[in-house]
């Protein structure tokens, strides 16, 4: 009773109520200054359309890692399905909002199925449907794959991944078998895309702070006494599994409207290892870091793009070699795993007083430094 009185006393003290309003303040000038950037690189003025693409895609791949975040880290789940919900969403908004006309003409080799033509959709509606398509079949997968654990579990949704892609190949009266879909409007500008991305981040944070998300945290450190506490495993690994898949497939469908082409071979599962990838450099258990991760990422593969077409270095020249960009960019992905085991964040989300703290650790250590700097010069 004494100990609640004490943290109730300090949470009411003067102190902790500045450090909120300056939260607050920091927070919503923070998101003012974001909401400019945009307008403006929307506009063309600071970026141009290439720049906007790149932003574009960190939006559509934060919402493709959180899907996996919310089953991985956040749960425990090892599952490695994300490239098939996907795919599951990119085509099935892709085929909602090409107009019927345009879809005659791209199915050349196969003709189009005629409820396949003539099915269209806004774009709201169109990704949505994606979403909940990938969600109905995460929910029918994860009756069997749910049963198994740790790698076996990450087997298996790959496989289920594979399957769904083959499936897509194969259908071509449907997907337009490995030609792909072309001409997917351009719907997804720089507004869906951020604006989805926070909403899915609103969405995995609030699921959190509930009993299903301590549900969730309580299977990932120890199922045996989750189970013992009275949680149901089975019911709440498939309430992630399900949502982590909602959340592929619209990551999916707006993927389809940026890239405005895509194909089967698009949806492989090196797909899958390149958003496992964003997880663990951002921390497995952290949303943040799965943030700041996914446009480290996604950013860093596109603007290294000029080491595959030769640069020099002052007098030296380093010809055209065809991979150096990702060879260096997995060079430099490994120095951050070695000193960030537990990537970027960790299992932290940000906050400003974190960052405050961060900053005067940094300061005294600085200082210290200097001190014995200082000392020595003076002792020589």
């Amino acid at each position: 009773m004494g100990s609640n009185q004490t943290v109730q006393g300090r949470l009411n003290q003067p102190g902790a109520s500045s450090h909120k309003n300056r939260n607050r303040i920091l927070t919503a000038v923070t998101l003012v200054i974001f909401v400019v950037f945009l307008f403006l690189a929307d506009q063309g003025i600071i970026l141009d359309s290439y720049g906007v693409r790149i932003i574009r895609l960190c939006g559509v791949y934060t919402i493709a890692a959180l899907s996996m975040t919310l089953i991985n880290g956040l749960t425990g789940q090892f599952s490695l399905g994300q490239a098939g919900f996907m795919a599951i969403g990119a085509y099935t908004t892709s085929l909602l909002i090409i107009p019927p006309e345009v879809k005659e003409q791209m199915y050349y080799v196969t003709p189009i199925q005629g409820w396949v033509r003539d099915m269209q959709a806004p774009f709201l509606a169109a990704i949505l449907i994606g979403g909940l398509l990938a969600a109905l079949i995460a929910f029918l997968i994860g009756f069997p794959v749910l049963r198994l654990r740790g790698d076996y579990l990450a087997i298996a949704t790959l496989g289920f991944s594979e399957i769904i892609r083959v499936i897509i190949t194969n259908v071509g009266s449907v997907t337009n078998s490995s030609i792909g879909i072309k001409s997917i409007p351009d719907t997804a500008n720089i507004w869906w895309t951020t604006i989805a991305a926070a909403l899915c981040i609103t969405l995995v944070y609030r699921l959190m702070k509930t009993s299903y998300g301590r549900a969730f945290k309580s299977i990932r450190d120890d199922e045996v006494a989750a189970e013992a506490m009275g949680i149901s495993l089975f019911k709440h690994k498939m309430l992630s599994f399900v949502i982590s898949g909602f959340l592929a497939g619209l990551s999916g469908g707006l993927l389809a409207s940026v890239v405005g082409v895509i194909n089967p071979l698009y949806f492989r599962f090196t797909l899958a290892y390149e958003i496992l990838l964003i997880v663990v450099l951002g921390g497995q258990g952290s949303i943040t870091g799965t943030l700041v991760s996914a446009c480290l990422i996604t950013a860093g593969k596109e603007w290294l793009r000029f080491l595959d077409s030769g640069f020099s270095i002052g007098p030296i020249t380093i010809p055209e070699i065809s991979g150096l960009r990702m060879l260096v960019f997995s060079a430099l992905l490994m120095v951050v795993i070695l000193f960030y085991r537990r990537g970027l964040f960790g299992s932290n989300e940000f906050s400003w007083d974190g960052l405050f703290r961060l900053i005067q650790r940094t300061g005294a250590r600085c200082k210290r430094l200097i001190r014995r700097g200082e000392k020595g010069g003076a002792a020589k």
